[in-house]
């Protein structure tokens, strides 16, 4: 345990911010739900996997080559499926969820858990900044392809970060998803995971608006050295890697938040809610905007018609 998890302690929940994956599901038998995760082959993606498949989930693991896929796979205990999800190519996430329904599964829960960090340098996909597309678009069209699959009190996970409060003060910049005006390697990484957040909100609103009982929540993982890290320049790793012991989780303590909102009877009634540390948590105030939410679900409908 980090001196800042010994600190903190556990929440309302039961759990906080030193709890793993593994202690969230200790007491649960998964046998009957089936679970797709994105980015299945490292970091969070990979130990949720483990974990789930470990207590018996029927775990759909998707990373961006075949290749990955099945080495994923092959480290897990349990039924895992490896499929292959390129986030950033729309004919490889459309191919993804057809994959999905050729199981002819019923998806107890999808953890969009798969995405880029701080990119130095600003690059597009079809004209969209590259960590908006892949972070935020490429789940949009994933989840959407996949709905009718969601079981009636399925849940859906969007894996976010508090570098949403990185964003531009205004929120999403509708007339500005290239970042052609201004681009910033933070700024873009923190506008892409307010759209995460403000993708489950639309997400929740849309369910508690139905017929159903699913739920959608975004979920802060805390800070954590992954490869996703492996963008920030040499000076910043080092002062990362010599005090990072001292406030970054582990990876399975950083997997615990994401596994709680997927499969803990606890969640299953939570909808429209930001997690960080297995408890309901505080977002920034655009990422609770409703209004920009709306506009963003209908924005990334036209960007996927378009595309």
């Amino acid at each position: 345990m980090s001196i800042t998890g010994f600190l903190r302690g556990k929440g309302p929940s039961g759990f906080g911010w030193s709890s793993t994956a593994e202690e969230i599901v200790e007491d649960l038998d998964l046998s009957d739900r089936t679970i797709l995760i994105t980015g299945s082959n490292s970091g969070l993606g990979a130990e949720t996997a483990r974990v789930l498949a470990m207590k018996g989930a029927k775990v759909l693991a998707t990373a961006r080559t075949e290749e990955k896929a099945e080495a994923a796979v092959r480290e897990m205990e349990g039924e895992a499926i490896p499929l292959i999800c390129e986030l950033g190519d729309p004919q490889s996430v459309r191919s993804c969820a057809g994959a999905v329904r050729d199981l002819e599964v019923e998806l107890d829960a999808i953890i969009c858990n798969a995405g880029i960090m701080a990119l130095p340098k600003r690059e597009t996909l079809f004209g969209y900044e590259k960590q908006f597309f892949v972070n935020h678009v490429g789940h949009f069209i994933l989840v959407t392809e996949l709905l009718d699959l969601l079981a009636d009190d399925g849940r859906v996970i969007a894996v976010t970060s508090e570098a949403h409060k990185m964003a531009p003060a205004d929120g999403i910049q509708f007339d500005d998803l290239s970042a052609e005006k201004h681009y910033g390697a933070w700024r873009a990484y923190g506008h892409s995971k307010l759209a995460n957040v403000l993708f489950a909100r639309e997400l929740a609103y849309r369910f508690e608006n139905s017929d159903t009982s699913r739920v959608a929540n975004a979920a802060h993982p805390g800070p954590i050295d992954t490869n996703l890290t492996r963008n920030i320049n040499v000076l910043a790793r080092g002062i990362w890697s010599a005090f990072g012991p001292f406030f970054l989780k582990s990876i399975p303590e950083g997997a615990a938040t994401q596994t709680w909102a997927a499969v803990h009877p606890d969640t299953a009634e939570l909808n429209g809610e930001y997690l960080l540390d297995c408890n309901v948590a505080r977002s920034s105030s655009n990422a609770a905007d409703l209004e920009m939410a709306h506009r963003l679900w209908e924005v990334s409908e036209e960007i996927v018609a378009g595309l």
